[in-house]
């Protein structure tokens, strides 16, 4: 049975792959493009601090809570607050390279959809990050929070005037936010296990990660929020096929529980 099975399966899986070569180059190009972008955003020191006023004062209008509560849970001792900035230093980019090697070897389907809806978010973002400069609240004095990476360590970034290797005014939108959560829905989407939506646990342990080390608004995530809803929106979801979860259940019952057990130890 599952000689007759696994050939059919290894050749729909060759159909749906994208060229390894073609999609290490696509993947590196947008985010040299990315990168380049946010350099082209930089430099807008009043107008982005000028911002970050404006966007503090609408959080505080439409009552939502103080970014401080979050940093002060995390301010009880030196150890968590030195985890939640490991967290935001190390976890945003492994974890969706390791997401998207996962769908490419696993789920090509879904690889393609979620690295359009990616690309798209990411497109949009820069757009933003270009138009609407934003000082991030760790900056803003009015906020009353704590650089906690300069202060506790490890820090991604040196002083705005000698660092020039990355935008500090693109704060909003949230990538990695918007990023983490696509990576819980695109688990939860591909996968099956009844496990499968504890992945939102990394989308929420970002968010309290990238506010409690004032990195980040809560509009940030927001936003990130609202344009992957759009992306996911306007980007179809992958069809059924033999790589997702649309096999026959009398053709592979055995390799769709041996699949189950894989997916379930990933989990953990």
């Amino acid at each position: 049975m599952n000689g007759r099975t696994e050939p059919a399966q290894a050749e729909t899986d060759a159909i749906a792959r994208p060229p390894l070569v073609r999609e290490l180059l696509l993947v590196v190009g947008l985010f040299l493009v990315y990168k380049f972008g946010r350099q082209l955003a930089t430099g807008h020191t009043a107008e982005a601090f000028r911002n970050a006023d404006r966007v503090w004062d609408l959080e505080r209008a439409v009552h939502l809570p103080g970014e401080g509560s979050v940093q002060n849970l995390l301010l009880h001792g030196d150890t968590l607050i030195h985890i939640a900035n490991t967290y935001y230093a190390t976890v945003h980019f492994p974890a969706t390279a390791a997401f998207l090697i996962w769908l490419y070897l696993r789920r090509p389907t879904h690889y393609v959809w979620a690295r359009r809806v990616l690309a798209a978010v990411t497109a949009a973002a820069l757009v933003v990050h270009l138009t609407f400069p934003l000082a991030p609240p760790r900056m803003l004095a009015a906020t009353g929070l704590i650089d906690t990476g300069q202060v506790y360590g490890p820090s991604v970034y040196g002083s705005p005037e000698t660092d020039h290797l990355s935008n500090q005014f693109a704060a909003m939108p949230s990538l990695h936010f918007g990023w983490a959560l696509m990576v819980a829905i695109g688990l939860i989407v591909a996968t099956r296990s009844r496990w499968r939506r504890l992945w939102l646990l990394h989308p929420l342990v970002t968010l309290l990660v990238i506010v409690g080390t004032a990195n980040h608004y809560w509009l940030d995530a927001i936003v990130a929020t609202a344009m992957l809803g759009v992306a996911l929106a306007v980007i179809n979801l992958p069809q059924r096929t033999a790589t997702t979860a649309g096999r026959g259940a009398d053709k592979l019952v055995p390799a769709a529980r041996d699949e189950e057990a894989v997916l379930v130890g990933a989990g953990r």
